[in-house]
């Protein structure tokens, strides 16, 4: 009888595969080689100008990009997940070729100054298949992004030279679909991959974002560990304005590291 009370009231997780933590929060970065150009047309969708912040204004290729996530499970195989990263840049310099943005000339002696900023977070419902050293989860949610972005210097329009500046702000809301895979080599050691995708259709910030990992995970003490991956992000995205439409894209791709805490 004993044994038959002890087996009912053994914790409902008892079956969690070793691949999966009841809960786990992770803290690091992103180091990215990124590559972004910013452009704009009117709303009839003739093109005026475009931008290489790396290329044109001198942005720096590699950024480190800070980033935390957050899991945890629901019984034994559902659960939720949190993602977020931001990427703050700006930069200054004479310009070494002209430029067009948004209907400005920026001439190749001119100073111009550049910044971007794009924030991402996601939150999703997981599901989890498999209960041994492999698990396959499936995950449907709602991401929040934003843009910043803005172009100023000195620049000429029809024969004339002014201080010129060109500027976007805009949030949205998107639905977001992952698809992941967890293995368990031991307890203190396992490799995932993840993917997942952003895209919306119309609104003020329409397009898509993608984004795909590999990682490995190690647990040198029982409940705090690192965790390295190498990731692909692909950020393409366009603001539609009353009077003309600005567009982003960036490629971000490089390795990440992680401070892993489970629990």
């Amino acid at each position: 009888m004993f044994a038959l009370g002890a087996a009912c009231s053994a914790p409902a997780f008892a079956d969690t595969s070793p691949a999966l933590d009841r809960a786990s929060l992770w803290i690091g970065g992103f180091y990215s080689d990124t590559d972004t150009r910013i452009g704009a047309s009117d709303r009839s969708g003739q093109y005026s100008g475009s931008v290489g912040l790396e290329d044109d204004l001198g942005f720096q290729h590699h950024k480190a990009v800070p980033r935390a996530r957050l899991d945890f499970l629901i019984g034994d195989h559902q659960g939720f997940s949190f993602d977020f990263f931001g990427i703050d840049r700006t930069h200054s310099r004479s310009i070494s070729r002209a430029i067009d943005y948004d209907g400005n000339h920026f001439d190749a002696s001119a100073r111009v100054d550049g910044k971007l900023n794009f924030n991402f977070g996601s939150a999703s419902y997981r599901w989890w298949f498999g209960s041994g050293s492999d698990v396959f989860g499936f995950g449907v949610g709602a991401a929040y992004y934003g843009v910043r972005a803005r172009i100023a210097g000195e620049a000429s329009l029809n024969g004339e030279t002014a201080q010129a500046e060109a500027s976007t702000h805009e949030t949205a809301w998107a639905p977001v679909l992952q698809l992941g895979w967890r293995h368990a080599f031991t307890h203190d050691l396992r490799m995932y991959a993840d993917v997942y995708g952003v895209k919306k259709n119309g609104g003020n910030l329409a397009g898509h974002i993608y984004n795909a990992a590999l990682g490995l995970e190690w647990f040198p003490i029982e409940n705090l560990g690192i965790g390295g991956e190498y990731g692909y992000t692909r950020i393409k995205l366009e603001q539609n304005r009353t009077n003309y439409r600005a567009n982003l894209d960036m490629k971000l791709r490089g390795p990440s590291l992680f401070v892993r805490l489970r629990f």
